[in-house]
């Protein structure tokens, strides 16, 4: 079924990272039969959340910890967004940082941030609400002091002993080894092993304002830009690559594959239970305000 026609253009911004512009390819480029022309703005997701929370664009990906602060204006889509299982944001530092001590002379012990300096992408960000949960459990004494810097210099500012560790997301996973770094926890594989659920990372959100109708003819076209994709990938290359940042191809089919699977088609029962126990967790630790009962309600 095509998607009913919706008013053009539709202002949507996302990020340039290969997963969004693998789902977005089709219905950007025309190929998605009755859905609008969109007017595409690319910016990383901390630059999209803070859209968000000012109201901007029609149709924007964020990070699922923003939803508690948009979900008057905006509503969720039960689809195009990133959710899955080992993909989680990891934990990065110097492999040396492992051996060194702290004052007083006691080794600092794997996965032990206590007191530690450490770089986010964005403190309201999934990755962050995993890595306070992860911290709340594991690190007994507390992190340190948390810096927030865009996520392509994280990895340097730990290579550089800038800072103690780094959080980070996206291909750093496929990349952190380049920068002679050491995997010191994987949030993602906490959240699995704790919750049994997969990891939200990014979601679609669109205007409440555009009414029920047009909403669910934008998830219809969403889905089917989803699908097209899949239908077939090498229609998305050029897209892909001309936005990558000079990524390697491998790393962005890496990247395609690990992000695009089927809770970006569909989010389902274990999607919505992921989003709603990630935001109720972090709401217990005072992460985030408190989700009503009907907040992901799609109309």
């Amino acid at each position: 079924m095509s998607p009913e026609k919706l008013p053009e253009p539709l202002q949507i911004a996302y990020s340039p990272c290969p997963n969004d512009t693998f789902v977005f390819d089709a219905w950007a480029h025309g190929r998605v039969p009755g859905a609008p022309a969109l007017d595409v703005t690319f910016a990383d997701i901390d630059i999209t959340n803070g859209m968000a929370e000012r109201g901007e664009f029609d149709v924007l990906k964020v990070s699922y910890a923003v939803l508690p602060y948009i979900l008057d204006a905006y509503t969720l889509l039960p689809c195009g967004g990133a959710l899955g299982r080992g993909c989680g944001p990891l934990v990065l530092t110097l492999p040396q940082a492992l051996n060194s001590v702290r004052a007083g002379g006691t080794p600092i012990a794997d996965a032990d941030l206590t007191g530690r300096t450490v770089a986010v992408p964005s403190e309201k960000s999934t990755a962050y609400l995993l890595f306070r949960l992860w911290a709340a459990d594991v690190v007994a004494g507390g992190v340190g002091e948390i810096v927030v810097m865009p996520f392509h210099e994280i990895m340097p500012a730990v290579r550089d002993g800038k800072v103690d560790a780094g959080l980070v997301i996206h291909e750093a996973r496929f990349t952190y080894q380049n920068y002679g770094l050491h995997k010191l926890a994987d949030m993602g594989e906490h959240w699995e092993r704790t919750t049994g659920l997969p990891i939200p990372l990014g979601a679609i959100i669109a205007k409440r304002s555009l009414g029920e109708e047009r909403l669910r003819a934008l998830a219809e076209a969403t889905r089917a830009s989803v699908h097209a994709a899949w239908d077939d990938p090498e229609a998305s290359r050029p897209y892909v690559l001309e936005h990558a940042q000079e990524m390697d191809p491998k790393v962005a089919d890496q990247h395609i594959g690990l992000y695009v699977n089927e809770f970006t088609a569909e989010l389902g029962d274990d999607g919505y239970a992921a989003i709603r126990g990630l935001l109720t967790r972090a709401a217990a630790e005072g992460l985030v305000p408190p989700l009503g009962p009907d907040a992901l309600a799609f109309p």
